[in-house]
């Protein structure tokens, strides 16, 4: 998947050219700290969804939640910041199919010929949400979001297994979208909306960004004593 693109404070050309002539301590001070702090000060404000509609949003939270669950391992996708990742993401070159081979005939065949359906990935969810939402309403009588825990693993499996089928998208098809993006939300480098406090990260025991490893080399077994980082700089 492509990284999607995030807006950072780009230091002024000003202080790249003094960085060039030695003073790159200007640029730690100044421009490195003021980006970082912007993202960290965009981190903790609500997260208002761009893509998904409130009924979308509240449908990924609690299904990304079920197929990344808190328990004594660590944080789940929900605390995670997986739904923001995923509203993120679908503002991407990717969700937009841009670099997809996306002409017809779309005929279903062995799986070994791949994707072969007319949707990108906002279709995807677009789509799906509708569809699981409609199924959950007819048998259940509740919205995906407002059924209990039990429930929405039973609607997860009859997806993942295939015997649910969402008007044009076929209900695997769906549950292997939904699952693959809520991994990469669950362990994406927080920069990208996801991990949120490296929490992913630290429950792996993944270094993140770190630039030096040397240290390190050939110590099997030896347990790597520093928090993780981010790109942006931030640490567990």
């Amino acid at each position: 998947m492509p990284p999607m693109e995030p807006t950072l404070n780009r230091p002024l050309r000003r202080s790249f050219v003094k960085g060039l002539l030695g003073t790159t301590s200007f640029w730690m001070a100044s421009g490195n700290a003021s980006w970082t702090a912007a993202l960290a000060a965009e981190a903790a404000q609500p997260y208002l969804p761009t893509f998904f509609d409130a009924m979308e949003y509240r449908f990924i939270e609690a299904a990304s939640e079920r197929l990344f669950p808190v328990d004594d391992n660590g944080p789940g996708a929900k605390a995670l910041g997986v739904a923001e990742f995923i509203d993120r993401q679908m503002q991407t070159p990717y969700a937009r199919g841009e670099n997809w081979y996306m002409s017809g005939p779309f005929q279903q065949g062995p799986a070994n010929l791949g994707y072969q359906l007319p949707f990108v990935p906002r279709d995807l969810y677009r789509k799906g949400i509708a569809g699981v939402e409609h199924y959950t309403r007819q048998h259940y009588g509740k919205g995906f979001a407002d059924l209990p825990p039990v429930q929405q693993d039973e609607i997860l499996t009859a997806l993942e297994g295939g015997s649910v089928q969402l008007d044009e998208v076929p209900g695997r098809v769906f549950f292997e979208q939904l699952r693959t993006n809520t991994l990469e939300g669950a362990f994406a480098d927080p920069l990208y909306g996801g991990n949120r406090g490296l929490g992913g990260w630290t429950m792996l025991g993944f270094p993140g960004a770190r630039a030096d490893f040397m240290d390190w080399v050939n110590q099997e077994g030896a347990p790597y004593p520093l928090a993780p980082v981010s790109i942006s700089g931030e640490t567990a």
